[in-house]
């Protein structure tokens, strides 16, 4: 009895001693949190002694600022939010990766015939971004086929993107994810065809990435964050269907466990970031470049000012 006691006291004191540290996602649970919600539910934050709180949004531009104000420790966001946030002088770092490719894509039905994006000339394009972006990543992409920006019409359809293109609404999306939207078509009966940003003409950038306050950074909380996360993503990779069942049993009510969510889990895991706390400075550089050459952003910031390591 005196040895069960001691037992429970000592984990109950690591509990206690459990540094709390609060995470806003980017969006509601889905497969590319992989690693932060495996982590969670093997306890490897625990181990490291952290308390992660994990929160969904309800507007995914919401975190970053929060983060900024002070609100939350953490937040999941967009390297293209970023560099735009840092421009607006906003005190955040890239703390971690956690998707290390892009994910966003223009995508048509392929039925109907689009061989290159020169094909969308007098055409539809449904996005649900904020347009500066969106005319930037549409211009380059179309111009590395020969085609204008200008001769397509752009539409933000909000949220719906796969319905607003299975509907025919529009006659492209920018903006659906490659591990997401082509399973949303495939189940209601279409078949989609993606073409990838990073082979029309846009530099590669990491999708998903953590970040905190600029000026609160606890590099020892970092550092153990990171190692729970790389833990995670190794697990997640040498054992996705055990990684699944853990990802699936998160929250209430097996909400998780969806044929979206499962299909989604498989395309996503060669997207994770094996080195979470490592990155790549000329290729943010470079990025931030792009952005800059289009007028997305105003200033050229250097990625050695936004990037904790």
């Amino acid at each position: 009895m005196k040895k069960i006691f001691a037992f429970a006291l000592i984990m109950f004191s690591q509990q206690a001693l459990a540094e709390k540290v609060t995470l806003m996602l980017d969006w509601f649970v889905n497969p590319d949190h992989g690693p932060i919600i495996v982590a969670k539910q093997q306890g490897l934050f625990k181990a490291q002694g952290l308390d992660i709180e994990i929160t969904e949004p309800a507007d995914p531009s919401t975190p970053p600022k929060l983060v900024a104000a002070g609100k939350f420790d953490l937040a999941v966001t967009y390297q293209p939010q970023l560099i735009r946030d840092v421009v607006e002088d906003l005190p955040l770092s890239r703390v971690s990766t956690l998707i290390a490719t892009p994910l966003n894509t223009v995508m048509v039905l392929k039925d109907k015939g689009y061989n290159s994006l020169a094909d969308l000339e007098g055409k539809k394009i449904g996005y649900a971004f904020d347009g500066g972006l969106v005319d930037a990543t549409i211009g380059t992409m179309m111009k590395k086929n020969g085609a204008s920006i200008e001769n397509v019409e752009l539409i933000n359809v909000g949220w719906s993107l796969s319905a607003s293109l299975a509907t025919g609404k529009v006659d492209a999306i920018y903006g659906g994810y490659r591990n997401f939207e082509m399973h949303q078509l495939s189940m209601e009966g279409f078949e989609g065809k993606a073409f990838f940003v990073e082979e029309e003409g846009i530099p590669p950038y990491d999708e998903l990435v953590v970040v905190a306050n600029s000026n609160k950074i606890d590099k020892e909380m970092l550092k153990k964050f990171n190692r729970a996360l790389e833990l995670a993503t190794q697990y997640t990779v040498n054992h996705p269907d055990e990684a699944w069942e853990l990802f699936k049993s998160y929250g209430d009510g097996n909400k998780l466990d969806t044929e979206l969510n499962r299909l989604a889990w498989k395309d996503t895991l060669i997207r994770f970031a094996l080195r979470p706390q490592a990155a790549d400075l000329g290729r943010y550089d470079n990025y931030a470049q792009f952005l800059f050459d289009n007028g997305v952003i105003k200033t050229l910031p250097k990625a050695t000012d936004y990037i904790v390591q």
